[in-house]
């Protein structure tokens, strides 16, 4: 935003308030929103550089925009990458980096605790082109280092992930992924550059669902990757360009507002994430607590190192039941007794949102992937708002109060 450059140093969230496209010549203080999807040019000639890539400039929407590159640059600045480049969706990230940096015959390894959406891209969209994948246990570098081949180009983590929290350790993935010619991609979904930077510790790529903490809000959908300059630029933009996964300019300017929030909504939504993870922990219908703020948490002194000594914002917890049918028939109980949080698949919204991870984010895996992956029928998936943390435990206790 500044009309002179911005002194190194500056802490994220101060960039997150500052780094934007220059001012117009109307001098706004927020960042403008340009709606239009082409560009008038001052010269034929210059035009040609542009489209041609000789001369810096918009063109046309799907190659760029003035309020899209703010958020990307707001984004890159935050996470502390070269450059990062926003899409539609997660999702769309997700398929942007997979189209850009394989081909048949390459080999893909994953955590099998990752979201089921990308479970199923890679392990069978991607299939169909030709391209090779292994799904390892998130925690366990060993079976990471095991499943590596000759042909392994990309290593992808989500951490924490979705909805079990389970932490991987992103310095051993990176320096495995390195020792073998790929790269690393951290999905920094659950934790956002304000707990955690995954660049910092050796990661090449951070991919975003800016639907969620990003936004703040649930009100848009985008995605993003950030990188550096040769892996946004050289392999992601080309490929963006053609395929036409581009961000819209008012879904950018909502998270780009949404960005300037993230740090003081992320620390207060985990402080009531972590008072309501210890309440869970001491009800006696409550069978397991998922929280990487707990000790009780399996990878908690990572969580910690890595992200900031903050837990995040996102508490699972599995309901104690006989078997499969009863878990998910008590599970159905507290979420339908809910009158003040919300029953909703989002997450990182300042409203409480609740699912069953069983039947929504994971209900098209087969029961054996679920299995695999932790997810039980029983499990319920708290992402936490901004509501009063007794208003809270309130409102679950409807549920478990009258199991």
């Amino acid at each position: 935003m500044p009309s002179h450059p911005l002194p190194p140093g500056l802490h994220p969230d101060t960039l997150a308030q500052r780094v934007a496209m220059e001012r117009s010549q109307y001098g706004e203080n927020s960042e403008a929103l340009y709606l239009s999807s082409g560009y008038v040019q001052p010269s034929a000639e210059v035009s040609a550089r542009r489209f041609g890539g000789e001369d810096e400039g918009f063109t046309y929407g799907r190659s760029g925009n003035p309020t899209v590159s703010s958020f990307e640059m707001r984004l890159a600045a935050m996470e502390g990458t070269e450059a990062a480049l926003a899409t539609s969706s997660g999702m769309s990230a997700v398929m942007l980096m997979l189209f850009s940096l394989l081909k048949a015959g390459d080999h893909v390894l994953y955590s099998q605790s990752m979201f089921g959406s990308t479970i199923k891209l890679i392990g069978s969209e991607f299939a169909r082109f030709g391209v090779e994948s292994s799904i390892v246990p998130q925690t366990d570098l060993a079976a990471w280092k095991a499943a590596i081949r000759p042909n392994t180009k990309l290593l992808f983590a989500e951490t924490p992930t979705n909805p079990l929290t389970e932490v991987c350790d992103i310095q051993a993935l990176a320096d495995l992924a390195h020792n073998a010619g790929a790269l690393l991609s951290v999905d920094n979904c659950f934790a956002t550059p304000v707990l955690q930077r995954p660049m910092e510790m050796g990661a090449d790529i951070v991919m975003h669902s800016g639907t969620k903490y990003l936004d703040g809000q649930g009100r848009v959908m985008a995605g993003a990757l950030c990188a550096s300059d040769a892996l946004i630029n050289g392999k992601c933009l080309p490929v963006m360009k053609n395929s036409g996964m581009v961000l819209s300019p008012f879904n950018a300017w909502v998270v780009l507002k949404g960005l300037e929030t993230l740090d003081i909504r992320m620390r207060a939504q985990s402080a009531r994430a972590h008072a309501l993870a210890l309440w869970l922990e001491q009800h006696p219908l409550v069978e397991r607590v998922y929280y990487p703020g707990l000790p009780s948490h399996p990878q908690h002194a990572l969580a910690m190192k890595q992200m900031s000594h903050v837990g995040g914002a996102v508490v699972s917890f599995d309901i104690k039941a006989a078997n499969p049918e009863q878990a998910r028939s008590q599970a159905f109980h507290v979420l339908d007794s809910l009158r003040v949080l919300s029953l909703c698949t989002n997450l990182g919204d300042t409203k409480t949102l609740l699912t069953h991870p069983a039947s929504t984010s994971h209900g098209k895996l087969f029961e054996v992937q679920r299995q695999a992956a932790g997810i039980g029928q029983g499990l319920i998936r708290v992402a936490v708002g901004l509501e009063h943390v007794g208003d809270m435990q309130d409102d679950l206790l409807r549920g478990l109060d009258t199991l």
